[in-house]
């Protein structure tokens, strides 16, 4: 279990469609004996859409982890001080929370916990389900590619047959780069979904 004795802050924005993908990597990193520590954008919490409740959402994560997620800024907070995780990811990471993080905006439980491992000198790994990523959002995209401390799960515009499942950000462990961008390699599926 190469994640053992490690603790992950497993963040999920509000990309309502991606939430469904975005649980399956919690149970892989529990089975890779991580500890995980659920954290939940205020999004999830308040907005009902086509895709479920909040309730769904929250149970769902429940279930997953056992654990109560966090809520709050207040309940997230202590992380950064007390050193409480190893690692954030944030998934799914949407565009405005990837804004916000780049421009150092502060306002939900999901970029409190970023700002507190990078303050750290830890890692946070972004998994992102953006639609604008190389649009409107190019900016903010190069200035986090651009900083200390943060990594991606392999992206791509616009074109779900190249874009890499959120279960990606299970291939390269930041602590375990020494502070290298890894290369990301897609496994064999026996199907021909693009490179």
């Amino acid at each position: 279990m190469r994640l053992s004795g490690k603790t992950i802050g497993f963040a999920l924005a509000g990309s309502h469609c991606t939430l469904e993908e975005a649980i399956d990597p919690i149970y892989r990193l529990q089975e890779e004996g991580a500890d995980i520590v659920p954290i939940v954008s205020n999004t999830i919490l308040t907005t009902e859409t086509r895709f479920g409740t909040p309730e769904k959402w929250l149970s769902a994560i429940r279930k997953a982890t056992g654990k109560e997620p966090l809520k709050s800024i207040p309940e997230v907070e202590p992380l950064g001080p007390q050193k409480l995780v190893d690692c954030v990811v944030i998934c799914p990471c949407t565009g405005t929370t990837m804004a916000k993080l780049a421009n150092a905006i502060t306002d939900s439980p999901v970029l409190m916990a970023a700002k507190a491992e990078i303050r750290n000198s830890r890692p946070v790994v972004l998994a992102i389900t953006s639609n604008d990523i190389l649009g409107m959002n190019a900016r903010n995209l190069g200035t986090l590619l651009n900083s200390k401390h943060v990594y991606f799960v392999p992206f791509g515009h616009s074109k779900p047959i190249v874009r890499k499942p959120l279960r990606w950000c299970l291939r390269c462990p930041p602590w375990r780069t020494e502070g290298r961008a890894c290369e990301c390699r897609r496994l064999p599926t026996g199907r021909n979904e693009g490179t």
